[in-house]
Protein backbone atom coordinates (compact mmCIF):
# COMPACT_ATOMS: atom_id res chain seq x y z
CA UNK A 1 0.00 0.00 0.00
CA UNK A 2 2.96 2.35 -0.81
CA UNK A 3 1.84 5.65 -1.38
CA UNK A 4 3.24 7.60 -4.29
CA UNK A 5 5.36 11.11 -3.36
CA UNK A 6 3.78 14.08 -5.12
CA UNK A 7 5.05 17.79 -4.38
CA UNK A 8 2.01 19.81 -5.48
CA UNK A 9 -1.69 18.86 -4.87
CA UNK A 10 -2.77 19.60 -8.90
CA UNK A 11 -0.71 16.10 -9.22
CA UNK A 12 -3.03 14.26 -6.77
CA UNK A 13 -5.73 11.92 -7.64
CA UNK A 14 -6.53 11.45 -4.14
CA UNK A 15 -5.50 12.43 -0.60
CA UNK A 16 -2.07 10.67 0.44
CA UNK A 17 -2.31 8.62 2.97
CA UNK A 18 0.70 7.29 5.11
CA UNK A 19 0.57 3.50 5.88
CA UNK A 20 0.77 3.67 9.78
CA UNK A 21 -1.48 6.33 10.00
CA UNK A 22 -3.76 6.10 12.98
CA UNK A 23 -6.98 6.50 12.02
CA UNK A 24 -7.61 6.32 8.08
CA UNK A 25 -6.35 3.59 5.53
CA UNK A 26 -6.62 3.17 1.32
CA UNK A 27 -7.48 0.40 -0.44
CA UNK A 28 -5.69 1.21 -3.37
CA UNK A 29 -7.09 -1.75 -5.95
CA UNK A 30 -10.52 -0.32 -4.69
CA UNK A 31 -10.09 3.42 -5.72
CA UNK A 32 -11.42 4.70 -9.12
CA UNK A 33 -10.00 8.10 -8.40
CA UNK A 34 -13.11 9.77 -8.16
CA UNK A 35 -11.47 12.59 -6.61
CA UNK A 36 -14.26 13.07 -3.44
CA UNK A 37 -11.17 12.41 -0.65
CA UNK A 38 -9.00 15.14 -2.42
CA UNK A 39 -11.72 17.98 -2.61
CA UNK A 40 -12.72 17.23 0.96
CA UNK A 41 -9.00 17.02 2.41
CA UNK A 42 -8.89 21.47 0.68
CA UNK A 43 -12.73 22.18 1.11
CA UNK A 44 -13.98 20.63 4.25
CA UNK A 45 -10.08 20.05 6.40
CA UNK A 46 -8.57 22.75 4.68
CA UNK A 47 -4.87 20.56 5.00
CA UNK A 48 -4.08 19.46 1.60
CA UNK A 49 -3.15 22.77 0.03
CA UNK A 50 -1.20 23.91 3.15
CA UNK A 51 1.85 22.11 2.68
CA UNK A 52 3.83 19.79 0.20
CA UNK A 53 5.24 16.88 -0.23
CA UNK A 54 8.99 18.47 -1.11
CA UNK A 55 8.98 19.99 2.42
CA UNK A 56 7.82 17.50 4.46
CA UNK A 57 10.14 14.70 2.99
CA UNK A 58 7.55 12.70 0.98
CA UNK A 59 5.18 12.44 4.06
CA UNK A 60 1.10 13.47 4.06
CA UNK A 61 0.04 15.38 6.65
CA UNK A 62 -2.87 14.42 8.21
CA UNK A 63 -5.75 15.71 11.31
CA UNK A 64 -7.36 11.98 11.15
CA UNK A 65 -10.62 13.40 10.68
CA UNK A 66 -11.93 11.17 8.37
CA UNK A 67 -14.21 13.11 5.99
CA UNK A 68 -12.07 11.53 3.39
CA UNK A 69 -13.71 8.18 4.06
CA UNK A 70 -17.02 8.70 4.75
CA UNK A 71 -17.15 10.81 1.43
CA UNK A 72 -15.52 8.46 -0.30
CA UNK A 73 -18.54 6.61 -2.75
CA UNK A 74 -16.96 2.69 -1.89
CA UNK A 75 -14.60 1.43 0.32
CA UNK A 76 -11.25 2.46 -1.03
CA UNK A 77 -10.99 4.93 2.19
CA UNK A 78 -11.64 3.55 5.57
CA UNK A 79 -11.19 3.95 9.24
CA UNK A 80 -8.54 1.90 10.47
CA UNK A 81 -11.07 -0.53 11.97
CA UNK A 82 -10.45 -1.85 15.76
CA UNK A 83 -13.48 -3.67 16.56
CA UNK A 84 -11.87 -7.13 16.48
CA UNK A 85 -9.78 -6.36 19.33
CA UNK A 86 -12.83 -5.62 21.19
CA UNK A 87 -14.63 -8.56 20.21
CA UNK A 88 -11.24 -10.39 21.40
CA UNK A 89 -11.77 -8.33 24.47
CA UNK A 90 -14.85 -9.62 25.49
CA UNK A 91 -14.10 -13.61 24.88
CA UNK A 92 -11.60 -13.50 27.46
CA UNK A 93 -13.49 -14.02 30.87
CA UNK A 94 -10.68 -12.15 32.79
CA UNK A 95 -11.84 -8.86 30.85
CA UNK A 96 -14.24 -6.34 32.02
CA UNK A 97 -15.27 -4.65 28.77
CA UNK A 98 -17.27 -1.29 28.99
CA UNK A 99 -18.85 0.87 26.48
CA UNK A 100 -18.86 4.49 26.52
CA UNK A 101 -20.77 5.61 23.62
CA UNK A 102 -21.33 9.23 22.39
CA UNK A 103 -24.54 11.24 21.82
CA UNK A 104 -24.21 11.39 17.73
CA UNK A 105 -24.44 7.86 17.73
CA UNK A 106 -27.36 7.26 18.86
CA UNK A 107 -28.56 10.10 16.11
CA UNK A 108 -27.29 8.21 13.47
CA UNK A 109 -26.96 4.08 13.95
CA UNK A 110 -30.76 3.86 12.72
CA UNK A 111 -28.67 4.86 9.61
CA UNK A 112 -26.42 2.22 9.14
CA UNK A 113 -29.59 0.05 9.37
CA UNK A 114 -31.24 1.16 6.43
CA UNK A 115 -33.48 3.14 9.07
CA UNK A 116 -33.82 7.24 8.70
CA UNK A 117 -32.55 9.24 10.81
CA UNK A 118 -34.07 8.31 14.70
CA UNK A 119 -32.97 9.04 18.32
CA UNK A 120 -32.37 5.26 18.70
CA UNK A 121 -30.74 5.25 22.33
CA UNK A 122 -32.65 2.66 23.47
CA UNK A 123 -31.67 0.27 21.06
CA UNK A 124 -28.16 1.17 20.63
CA UNK A 125 -27.81 0.13 23.91
CA UNK A 126 -29.76 -2.57 23.91
CA UNK A 127 -27.54 -3.51 20.78
CA UNK A 128 -24.23 -3.19 22.82
CA UNK A 129 -25.16 -5.51 25.44
CA UNK A 130 -26.52 -8.17 22.93
CA UNK A 131 -22.85 -7.74 21.78
CA UNK A 132 -21.34 -8.67 24.98
CA UNK A 133 -20.14 -5.73 26.93
CA UNK A 134 -20.59 -6.29 30.50
CA UNK A 135 -21.01 -2.21 31.01
CA UNK A 136 -22.80 0.19 28.71
CA UNK A 137 -22.10 3.94 29.79
CA UNK A 138 -23.24 7.73 28.48
CA UNK A 139 -20.36 9.43 27.32
CA UNK A 140 -22.76 12.84 27.92
CA UNK A 141 -21.53 12.36 31.44
CA UNK A 142 -18.02 12.95 30.54
CA UNK A 143 -19.51 15.61 28.21
CA UNK A 144 -21.09 17.34 31.37
CA UNK A 145 -17.71 16.84 33.37
CA UNK A 146 -16.32 18.71 30.38
CA UNK A 147 -18.27 21.25 30.51
CA UNK A 148 -17.23 21.65 34.40
CA UNK A 149 -13.93 21.86 34.08
CA UNK A 150 -14.30 24.24 30.93
CA UNK A 151 -16.67 26.38 31.98
CA UNK A 152 -14.71 27.05 35.25
CA UNK A 153 -11.57 27.39 33.24
CA UNK A 154 -13.39 30.23 31.04
CA UNK A 155 -14.65 32.08 33.84
CA UNK A 156 -11.27 31.91 35.69
CA UNK A 157 -9.75 33.33 31.99
CA UNK A 158 -12.13 36.11 32.21
CA UNK A 159 -11.71 36.82 35.86
CA UNK A 160 -8.11 37.22 36.29
CA UNK A 161 -6.48 37.91 33.00
CA UNK A 162 -6.03 34.59 31.50
CA UNK A 163 -5.40 34.43 28.11
CA UNK A 164 -8.21 35.14 25.99
CA UNK A 165 -10.27 33.96 23.41
CA UNK A 166 -10.30 30.31 25.02
CA UNK A 167 -10.68 27.71 21.91
CA UNK A 168 -12.54 24.73 22.82
CA UNK A 169 -10.19 21.50 23.14
CA UNK A 170 -13.07 18.52 22.68
CA UNK A 171 -12.25 18.20 18.62
CA UNK A 172 -8.89 16.06 18.64
CA UNK A 173 -8.40 16.85 14.85
CA UNK A 174 -9.14 20.51 15.14
CA UNK A 175 -6.36 20.18 18.25
CA UNK A 176 -3.74 18.84 15.64
CA UNK A 177 -4.68 21.08 13.05
CA UNK A 178 -3.81 23.88 15.27
CA UNK A 179 -0.55 22.33 16.93
CA UNK A 180 0.73 21.68 13.68
CA UNK A 181 -0.50 25.05 11.67
CA UNK A 182 -1.05 27.39 14.05
CA UNK A 183 1.30 26.90 17.36
CA UNK A 184 0.63 30.29 18.88
CA UNK A 185 -2.79 29.75 19.52
CA UNK A 186 -1.87 26.50 22.36
CA UNK A 187 -2.07 28.96 25.39
CA UNK A 188 -5.95 29.70 24.16
CA UNK A 189 -7.07 26.19 23.59
CA UNK A 190 -9.13 24.84 26.96
CA UNK A 191 -6.43 22.29 28.82
CA UNK A 192 -9.34 20.05 29.29
CA UNK A 193 -9.74 16.96 27.94
CA UNK A 194 -12.68 16.02 25.82
CA UNK A 195 -15.49 13.82 26.98
CA UNK A 196 -14.22 10.77 26.02
CA UNK A 197 -10.57 11.24 27.53
CA UNK A 198 -12.04 12.78 31.18
CA UNK A 199 -14.77 9.58 31.07
CA UNK A 200 -11.94 6.75 30.58
CA UNK A 201 -9.86 8.24 33.71
CA UNK A 202 -12.98 8.47 36.26
CA UNK A 203 -14.13 4.71 34.91
CA UNK A 204 -11.02 3.27 35.65
CA UNK A 205 -10.89 5.19 39.04
CA UNK A 206 -13.73 6.35 40.86
CA UNK A 207 -16.66 4.34 39.01
CA UNK A 208 -14.00 1.21 39.32
CA UNK A 209 -13.85 1.31 43.16
CA UNK A 210 -17.85 2.50 43.78
CA UNK A 211 -17.76 -1.17 41.37
CA UNK A 212 -15.69 -2.98 43.16
CA UNK A 213 -14.01 -3.47 39.79
CA UNK A 214 -10.01 -4.20 39.63
CA UNK A 215 -9.00 -1.18 37.33
CA UNK A 216 -6.59 -3.42 35.55
CA UNK A 217 -9.07 -5.92 34.32
CA UNK A 218 -11.33 -3.15 32.48
CA UNK A 219 -11.19 -2.46 28.65
CA UNK A 220 -13.02 0.74 28.19
CA UNK A 221 -14.37 0.94 23.97
CA UNK A 222 -15.03 4.45 23.37
CA UNK A 223 -17.95 4.51 20.35
CA UNK A 224 -17.51 7.53 18.90
CA UNK A 225 -18.91 9.09 15.14
CA UNK A 226 -15.35 9.97 14.97
CA UNK A 227 -11.99 8.86 13.31
CA UNK A 228 -9.78 10.80 15.25
CA UNK A 229 -10.18 9.83 18.77
CA UNK A 230 -8.42 6.53 17.54
CA UNK A 231 -5.86 9.09 17.18
CA UNK A 232 -6.44 10.94 20.88
CA UNK A 233 -6.71 7.83 22.99
CA UNK A 234 -2.76 7.12 22.54
CA UNK A 235 -1.82 10.88 23.25
CA UNK A 236 0.50 10.44 25.52
CA UNK A 237 -1.01 11.82 29.30
CA UNK A 238 -3.92 9.66 28.47
CA UNK A 239 -2.44 7.44 30.74
CA UNK A 240 -3.45 9.63 33.75
CA UNK A 241 -6.06 6.62 35.67
CA UNK A 242 -2.93 4.76 35.92
CA UNK A 243 -0.41 7.29 37.02
CA UNK A 244 -2.80 8.21 39.81
CA UNK A 245 -2.90 3.81 40.49
CA UNK A 246 0.77 3.79 40.07
CA UNK A 247 0.69 1.53 36.76
CA UNK A 248 1.51 3.85 34.24
CA UNK A 249 0.78 1.68 31.00
CA UNK A 250 -2.68 1.71 32.03
CA UNK A 251 -4.42 3.60 29.36
CA UNK A 252 -7.55 5.34 30.00
CA UNK A 253 -9.00 4.66 26.87
CA UNK A 254 -8.05 1.64 25.24
CA UNK A 255 -10.08 1.21 22.28
CA UNK A 256 -12.02 3.21 20.11
CA UNK A 257 -14.38 2.21 17.36
CA UNK A 258 -16.96 4.12 14.98
CA UNK A 259 -20.36 4.13 13.87
CA UNK A 260 -19.93 1.90 11.18
CA UNK A 261 -17.60 -0.56 12.69
CA UNK A 262 -20.40 -1.04 15.05
CA UNK A 263 -23.32 -1.15 12.48
CA UNK A 264 -20.89 -3.80 10.94
CA UNK A 265 -19.78 -5.67 13.59
CA UNK A 266 -23.60 -6.56 14.04
CA UNK A 267 -24.31 -6.92 10.72
CA UNK A 268 -21.06 -9.97 10.87
CA UNK A 269 -22.73 -11.26 14.56
CA UNK A 270 -26.54 -11.63 12.77
CA UNK A 271 -27.97 -9.01 15.43
CA UNK A 272 -31.36 -7.75 14.04
CA UNK A 273 -31.47 -3.87 14.84
CA UNK A 274 -35.11 -3.64 14.23
CA UNK A 275 -36.03 -6.46 16.60
CA UNK A 276 -33.94 -4.99 20.07
CA UNK A 277 -35.83 -4.61 22.87
CA UNK A 278 -34.95 -0.89 24.02
CA UNK A 279 -32.86 -0.95 27.51
CA UNK A 280 -30.99 1.57 29.56
CA UNK A 281 -27.49 2.67 30.68
CA UNK A 282 -25.81 0.56 33.22
CA UNK A 283 -24.52 4.39 35.22
CA UNK A 284 -22.89 7.64 34.71
CA UNK A 285 -26.13 9.49 32.85
CA UNK A 286 -26.22 12.72 31.40
CA UNK A 287 -27.78 15.92 31.19
CA UNK A 288 -29.50 17.81 27.80
CA UNK A 289 -26.26 19.87 28.03
CA UNK A 290 -23.78 16.44 27.28
CA UNK A 291 -26.54 15.73 24.85
CA UNK A 292 -26.37 18.76 22.37
CA UNK A 293 -22.50 17.92 22.11
CA UNK A 294 -23.02 16.38 18.96
CA UNK A 295 -24.08 19.69 17.30
CA UNK A 296 -21.56 22.59 15.90
CA UNK A 297 -22.42 24.97 18.67
CA UNK A 298 -23.47 22.40 21.38
CA UNK A 299 -20.24 22.49 23.50
CA UNK A 300 -20.53 26.57 23.61
CA UNK A 301 -23.85 26.57 24.13
CA UNK A 302 -23.89 23.62 26.87
CA UNK A 303 -20.81 25.41 28.57
CA UNK A 304 -22.08 28.80 28.44
CA UNK A 305 -25.05 27.57 30.78
CA UNK A 306 -22.85 26.52 33.04
CA UNK A 307 -20.66 29.98 33.33
CA UNK A 308 -23.87 31.39 33.57
CA UNK A 309 -24.26 29.62 37.19
CA UNK A 310 -20.49 30.28 38.03
CA UNK A 311 -20.67 34.12 37.81
CA UNK A 312 -24.16 35.33 38.60
CA UNK A 313 -24.61 32.05 41.43
CA UNK A 314 -27.60 30.77 39.63
CA UNK A 315 -29.08 29.61 37.15
CA UNK A 316 -29.83 31.18 33.52
CA UNK A 317 -33.26 31.89 32.69
CA UNK A 318 -35.59 29.43 30.94
CA UNK A 319 -35.05 31.41 27.54
CA UNK A 320 -31.20 31.01 27.98
CA UNK A 321 -31.56 27.47 27.38
CA UNK A 322 -32.41 27.87 23.62
CA UNK A 323 -29.09 30.04 22.65
CA UNK A 324 -30.41 30.57 19.03
CA UNK A 325 -27.58 32.76 18.55
CA UNK A 326 -24.57 30.07 18.29
CA UNK A 327 -27.04 27.21 16.53
CA UNK A 328 -27.78 26.60 12.91
CA UNK A 329 -25.11 25.87 10.09
CA UNK A 330 -23.49 28.92 9.00
CA UNK A 331 -19.50 27.95 8.38
CA UNK A 332 -19.01 30.72 11.04
CA UNK A 333 -21.71 32.40 13.94
CA UNK A 334 -20.68 35.14 15.99
CA UNK A 335 -22.82 36.24 18.86
CA UNK A 336 -22.96 38.51 21.82
CA UNK A 337 -23.36 36.78 25.22
CA UNK A 338 -25.23 38.20 27.73
CA UNK A 339 -24.06 36.33 31.27
CA UNK A 340 -25.75 38.30 33.97
CA UNK A 341 -22.80 40.05 35.37
CA UNK A 342 -20.57 39.66 32.46
CA UNK A 343 -20.74 39.54 28.47
CA UNK A 344 -18.77 37.70 26.25
CA UNK A 345 -18.12 37.92 22.53
CA UNK A 346 -18.40 34.29 21.28
CA UNK A 347 -17.77 32.65 17.64
CA UNK A 348 -19.00 29.41 16.59
CA UNK A 349 -17.02 27.84 13.31
CA UNK A 350 -17.17 24.40 11.55
CA UNK A 351 -14.80 22.95 9.72
CA UNK A 352 -11.17 23.39 10.26
CA UNK A 353 -10.87 24.86 6.63
CA UNK A 354 -13.35 27.71 7.59
CA UNK A 355 -11.16 28.23 10.98
CA UNK A 356 -8.36 28.45 8.98
CA UNK A 357 -9.72 31.55 7.02
CA UNK A 358 -11.37 32.96 10.23
CA UNK A 359 -8.09 32.86 12.12
CA UNK A 360 -5.93 34.57 9.19
CA UNK A 361 -8.57 37.16 9.06
CA UNK A 362 -9.02 38.02 12.26
CA UNK A 363 -5.23 37.92 13.43
CA UNK A 364 -5.15 41.46 14.86
CA UNK A 365 -8.96 40.79 15.69
CA UNK A 366 -8.79 37.58 18.36
CA UNK A 367 -8.78 39.32 21.30
CA UNK A 368 -12.26 40.83 20.93
CA UNK A 369 -13.75 37.40 21.57
CA UNK A 370 -13.92 35.49 24.89
CA UNK A 371 -14.54 31.69 23.47
CA UNK A 372 -14.41 30.28 20.49
CA UNK A 373 -16.15 26.66 19.31
CA UNK A 374 -14.17 24.94 16.83
CA UNK A 375 -15.18 21.88 15.35
CA UNK A 376 -13.74 19.98 12.47
CA UNK A 377 -16.48 17.92 10.56
CA UNK A 378 -19.70 19.63 8.68
CA UNK A 379 -22.21 20.26 11.42
CA UNK A 380 -20.15 18.96 14.11
CA UNK A 381 -19.67 15.68 15.24
CA UNK A 382 -22.87 14.41 13.97
CA UNK A 383 -21.05 14.89 10.81
CA UNK A 384 -17.92 13.15 11.23
CA UNK A 385 -16.00 10.87 9.63
CA UNK A 386 -16.75 7.22 11.41
CA UNK A 387 -20.54 7.95 10.42
CA UNK A 388 -22.98 6.29 8.33
CA UNK A 389 -21.87 6.57 4.57
CA UNK A 390 -24.61 8.08 1.98
CA UNK A 391 -25.54 10.66 5.05
CA UNK A 392 -23.62 13.54 4.31
CA UNK A 393 -24.46 14.75 1.29
CA UNK A 394 -21.76 15.56 -1.66
CA UNK A 395 -21.04 19.32 -0.79
CA UNK A 396 -20.14 18.98 2.81
CA UNK A 397 -23.41 19.46 3.58
CA UNK A 398 -24.03 19.20 7.50
CA UNK A 399 -26.65 16.24 8.37
CA UNK A 400 -29.27 18.42 9.65
CA UNK A 401 -31.69 15.83 10.41
CA UNK A 402 -29.09 14.29 13.42
CA UNK A 403 -28.52 17.87 14.77
CA UNK A 404 -32.11 18.52 15.01
CA UNK A 405 -32.95 15.27 16.79
CA UNK A 406 -30.41 15.66 19.50
CA UNK A 407 -31.52 19.55 19.89
CA UNK A 408 -34.75 17.70 20.44
CA UNK A 409 -33.51 15.22 23.21
CA UNK A 410 -32.28 18.35 25.09
CA UNK A 411 -35.54 20.23 25.22
CA UNK A 412 -37.31 17.17 26.87
CA UNK A 413 -34.67 16.08 29.48
CA UNK A 414 -35.47 16.78 32.91
CA UNK A 415 -32.04 18.16 33.32
CA UNK A 416 -30.38 20.35 30.97
CA UNK A 417 -27.58 21.73 33.35
CA UNK A 418 -24.19 19.94 33.74
CA UNK A 419 -24.02 21.41 37.32
CA UNK A 420 -26.90 19.46 38.34
CA UNK A 421 -25.94 16.12 36.95
CA UNK A 422 -26.05 14.56 40.26
CA UNK A 423 -23.69 11.97 39.71
CA UNK A 424 -21.45 15.09 38.23
CA UNK A 425 -22.37 16.47 41.86
CA UNK A 426 -21.06 12.71 43.43
CA UNK A 427 -18.10 12.80 41.51
CA UNK A 428 -16.68 15.96 42.99
CA UNK A 429 -18.06 15.06 46.47
CA UNK A 430 -16.44 11.69 46.75
CA UNK A 431 -13.45 12.04 44.59
CA UNK A 432 -12.20 15.24 42.73
CA UNK A 433 -13.34 17.97 45.18
CA UNK A 434 -13.91 20.47 43.13
CA UNK A 435 -13.42 21.55 39.19
CA UNK A 436 -10.27 22.93 37.89
CA UNK A 437 -8.96 21.38 41.25
CA UNK A 438 -5.49 19.45 41.80
CA UNK A 439 -6.68 15.96 41.52
CA UNK A 440 -9.21 16.88 38.56
CA UNK A 441 -6.37 18.64 36.60
CA UNK A 442 -3.71 15.35 37.39
CA UNK A 443 -7.11 13.14 35.84
CA UNK A 444 -8.85 15.70 33.18
CA UNK A 445 -6.56 18.19 31.82
CA UNK A 446 -4.04 17.72 29.56
CA UNK A 447 -1.41 20.02 27.20
CA UNK A 448 -0.62 20.55 23.56
CA UNK A 449 2.64 20.20 21.28
CA UNK A 450 3.84 22.67 18.96
CA UNK A 451 3.90 19.99 15.62
CA UNK A 452 4.74 22.42 12.80
CA UNK A 453 8.05 21.03 12.32
CA UNK A 454 6.10 18.26 10.55
CA UNK A 455 5.66 20.78 7.55
CA UNK A 456 9.67 20.59 7.19
CA UNK A 457 9.87 16.77 8.02
CA UNK A 458 10.35 17.06 11.22
CA UNK A 459 8.90 14.37 13.87
CA UNK A 460 7.65 16.89 16.73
Amino acid sequence: MEQTAFSNIRDLAQVPVEPDNHAIRRYMSMCFHCGNCKWTCLDQAGVLDRYSYEDTGNKAICIYCGQCAVECPGFAMSEREDYQSVINAIHDEDKIVIASTSPSVRASISQAFGRGAEFAQGKLVALLKRLGFDYVLDTNFGADLTIMEEATELVDRIKNGGVLPQFTSCCPSWVRFAEIFYPELLPNISTAKSPIGMQGAVIKTWFAKRRGIDPAKIVNVAVAPCTSKKYEIKKEDYNAAGRYLGTCDMRDMDISITTRELAQWAKEAGVDFDTLEEAEFDSLAGTGAGAIFGSTGGVMEAALRTAYYLINGKNPPEEFLNLTPVRGLSSVREATVDLGAAKVNVAVIHGTKNAGKFIDTMKDGLDRYQFIEVMTCPGGCSGGGGQPKGYVIPGLTPPKKRIELLYERDSKMERRLSHENPEIISLYDEFLSAPCGELSHRLLHTSYKDRSGLLKGVEN
